[in-house]
């Protein structure tokens, strides 16, 4: 199990956010995108959570996340 939450460079098919949670927490990243679409059927901020998790998590590669990847432009 990785020690670091980061959406990872490969493997995204819209951010990565469940690819990266699927690698934090030792999963397939199909399951981890079954388990979020699953929830979604569920009321709650599901999508919102997912919106925020994507601002927040570092891109893999970047050190300080957002502030790293805007001075590599």
């Amino acid at each position: 199990m990785s020690a670091k939450l980061v959406r990872p460079r490969n493997h995204r098919m819209i951010a990565g956010v469940c690819a990266g949670l699927a690698e934090r927490f030792g999963t397939s990243r199909t399951t981890m995108r079954v388990i979020f679409l699953l929830s979604c059927l569920l009321p709650g901020p599901q999508f919102l959570l997912y919106i925020a998790l994507w601002i927040l998590l570092p891109s893999e590669g970047t050190h300080q996340g957002r502030g790293t990847a805007a001075q590599s432009w």
